[in-house]
This record gives C-alpha cells, structure tokens and sequence, in this order.
C-alpha cells in the first residue's frame, strides 16, 4: 500500500515543483522582455482577446482583482496597455494592448517552443499532459463548494 504521508506520493507536491521548475526556465526569457511570468500571462491573454475586462481577464486567469489590479498598473507604466473605463458602464474597466503591447508578441513568439525544448518531450506529449492538469483542475474546483 501506497504511504499516504510520504511527500514523493503526493500529486501536488509534484505539480508545485513542477511550477518551480517551469517558472526557472520562463524567468530568464522573460527577463529579456522585462515581464514577470503573471504579467507574461496576462499578455497572453490580451494577444488571444484584446479589449478585456478586468474581471473578464481574471476569471480567464484565475487571478483575483486584487492580485490583478497591480500588475496591470505596472503593464500600463511599461506602456504595453492602457486601461480604459467601459463608456456603456463606468465601474467596468476595459483593458487594451497599446501598440508596444502588440509588437511585444513578436518578442515572445518563440516563447513556448523553448519551453518545449526545455521538457525534453515533445509537443503531443506536452499537449496530453496539460489536457490531464486542465481535467484535474476542473475536477479539483468542481469539487469545491
């Protein structure tokens, strides 16, 4: 029988290293972007969908408003976006790339290829890994009440 207690056993202790490990080898790629891996995301994000909201773009990831407010003040200082309030309702805040925003996609492009170059697997099997976290995330927070 599997023991119960051993940290080795323990699928989060091995998604945690995991995130540790992968943010080892973003950190200095996107140094030479001067963004931290949340802010990196968030970019993403907008690259896939500009003129989020800011709740929109925190649901997307999983961030809170409180944790997301401030990297999108520091976006904004480094002029890759601004932040605009909705004209249809100004409590809503609508984030857009500037237009150093945009051609910082070209920057990053190559991005996720060194990350898959950096697994040592190779992109399908990198692709059913992140189906499986993605299934265990859902289950995980669908089991939260």
């Amino acid at each position: 029988m599997l023991d119960q207690l051993k940290l080795d056993n323990f699928i989060c202790f091995a998604v945690y290293t995991a995130s540790h490990a992968l943010n080892r080898v973003y950190k200095p790629l996107l140094d030479e972007l001067g963004l931290t891996y949340p802010q990196y995301l968030a970019m993403v994000a907008l690259w896939e969908q500009d003129a989020q909201t800011v709740g929109g773009l925190g649901e997307r990831l999983f961030l809170e408003s409180s944790t997301l407010t401030p990297l999108l003040k520091r976006l904004e200082i480094a002029g890759y976006i601004r932040r605009e309030r909705s004209t249809e309702d100004e409590r809503v805040v609508v984030i857009r790339l500037s237009a150093a925003g945009i051609r910082l996609k070209e920057k990053a492009i190559g991005i996720p290829g060194c990350i898959v170059e950096a697994s040592g697997r190779d992109a399908t099997d990198l692709t059913r890994l992140r189906a499986e976290i993605v299934a265990l995330r859902e289950a995980l927070n669908g089991s939260v009440a």
